[in-house]
């Protein structure tokens, strides 16, 4: 098949490099406002052609799957829309939209088109993630009474994701914990989200918070807490160090996905953790992290016709989860689920 990739920024590029590599590509489009960028990842990935101009690309009628990956995020929601409603597939990175209703527009759209549409939320395809998985569905755990994960980010990454867009560390970084968490914990549905915002240097910076901890209830009673921060020193140049426990009733699964097990000390740079999954790195020929085997199985969901793993039906679950987690750090309070169309306002605001 013929493939699009729409921004070939660090995850964009990724992708398509995933899909040059891929036997089930045979034509791959790029395209990317940035033109040295462009040039850069088409001399990796020679592909079939290039544009500055996304439009291009979603009036190709060779192109049959498109992956979004642009940014400001803003961007999300038109591009996908328009690549939906060319009869193409769309693998679109999270956030899926800013507003549910855009939300429900995508996923509507998809849905009468009969189209794959899924949403970038990597950690799904983790190996400790697929553990921890496989010990809940086989009940090896019992029944689940609570999951805790801690996600940090570097202050390099935390500053250029801020740069960009004003979107909270709940919407760009739990997001992808709860993703998780409520994959796992299926058929069971949040009803009630409290979240604090923790302050301290980016602040100034970024009138942002370095921290954002969540809990949220289930409606049988199974309590999920995410803290998501965006203020790790630079002793982890890739990104990313995250921390994992599921107690259940017959036993519990801890998971250190910190990247702490190979350290770099240099006279330059002092100690140094050196490789990340979030979103990941090639490594010579090798892959270490999620995101080339998620641009893989959306290739071969479009290919084979089969179902893509991250539903946009429960990735807007964790959608309206963060909004609530939003308004709550700014009022104070615990919100109920589902959120009413006041609430969601407040919500967008207070982002």
């Amino acid at each position: 098949m013929n493939v699009g990739v729409i921004g070939t920024g660090w995850c964009g590029g990724i992708r398509a490099v995933a899909a040059a590599r891929s036997a089930l590509v045979a034509e791959l489009h790029l395209a990317e406002i940035d033109p040295d960028r462009l040039r850069e990842v088409a001399e990796l990935t020679t592909p079939a052609g290039t544009t500055t101009d996304w439009m291009e690309i979603i009036a190709n009628d060779r192109i049959s799957a498109v992956m979004v990956s642009a940014t400001p995020e803003t961007l999300h929601y038109p591009m996908a829309k328009a690549a939906l409603e060319a009869g193409k597939h769309v693998l679109l990175e999270k956030p899926m939209a800013l507003t549910l209703d855009e939300a429900d527009d995508l996923i509507a759209t998809a849905e009468e088109r009969g189209l794959k549409f899924t949403i970038g939320y990597s950690q799904r395809f983790n190996a400790k993630q697929a553990v921890i998985k496989r010990a809940i569905d086989d009940g090896t755990l019992g029944t689940v009474t609570s999951v805790l994960i801690s996600r940090h980010i570097t202050r390099s990454l935390g500053a250029k994701i801020s740069s960009r867009t004003k979107l909270s560390p709940a919407a760009m970084e739990a997001t992808h914990d709860l993703d998780f968490a409520f994959w796992c914990l299926q058929p069971r549905r949040p009803v009630r989200v409290y979240s604090q915002n923790a302050w301290g240097v980016r602040a100034a910076t970024h009138g942002s918070p370095d921290t954002q901890y969540l809990i949220v209830t289930m409606d049988d009673g199974t309590v999920v807490t995410v803290g998501a921060g965006m203020s790790l020193p630079p002793g982890y140049p890739n990104q990313s160090t995250t921390w994992m426990e599921v107690l259940g009733t017959e036993g519990a699964i801890l998971a250190d996905a910190s990247h702490r097990d190979i350290v770099l000390n240099t006279v330059g740079q002092g100690v140094q953790f050196p490789l990340s999954t979030m979103p990941g790195e090639y490594v010579g020929e090798v892959y270490a992290g999620p995101m080339e085997r998620e641009t893989t199985h959306f290739l071969e969901a479009v290919a084979y016709d089969r179902p893509v793993m991250v539903d946009p039906r429960l990735a807007r679950v964790t959608m309206e989860v963060y909004l609530a987690a939003d308004l709550s750090a700014d009022r104070n309070e615990v919100v109920s689920l589902p959120l009413t169309p006041d609430q969601i306002e407040a919500a967008l605001k207070s982002a």
